[in-house]
């Protein structure tokens, strides 16, 4: 018998797996895959442009991975690299207008596919379940 602990980081492991799953299904139509709508998502939500290995910690991917998706991407027109002004080693990765389109069509999909999946849900369980996750995020990068 699995103690709740275990319970709870399966249970997280997989409800977020199938989280991502669920919304790529959704998405596919767009031609893009999970990781490229996650960078094109994260560049477009982030208050500053990111520098390539700043987007790579985000998603949680190796430095080459990194490299590899924004070529991809730069190659499908969404995405382009921009010397940094303050050191231009540092490549900062932009959204196109391309990019930019392709994220409003992607926050559409994904913002009613979150009213679809938590409407039944009660809103008190949701803001306690997210307390717990943004609790559980802080004390992770703590560590």
């Amino acid at each position: 018998m699995l103690s709740i602990e275990e319970r709870f980081s399966m249970g997280l492991h997989t409800a977020a797996r199938a989280w991502r799953q669920a919304l790529d299904r959704r998405l596919k139509h767009l031609g893009v895959g999970q990781a490229s709508w996650m960078a094109i998502a994260m560049v477009a939500k982030s208050k500053q442009a990111l520098a390539q290995n700043e987007l790579a910690n985000l998603l949680g991917v190796e430095a080459p991975t990194m490299v590899a998706m924004v070529d991809r991407l730069v190659k499908l027109g969404l995405v382009r690299r921009v010397a940094s002004e303050t050191d231009r080693r540092v490549k900062q990765i932009v959204l196109t207008d391309d990019g930019l389109a392709l994220y409003a069509k992607v926050k559409t999909e994904a913002d009613a596919f979150r009213v679809q999946l938590l409407r039944k849900v009660d809103h008190e369980h949701l803001r306690v379940a997210a307390d717990l996750l943004e609790a559980l995020s802080a004390a992770c990068e703590s560590m």
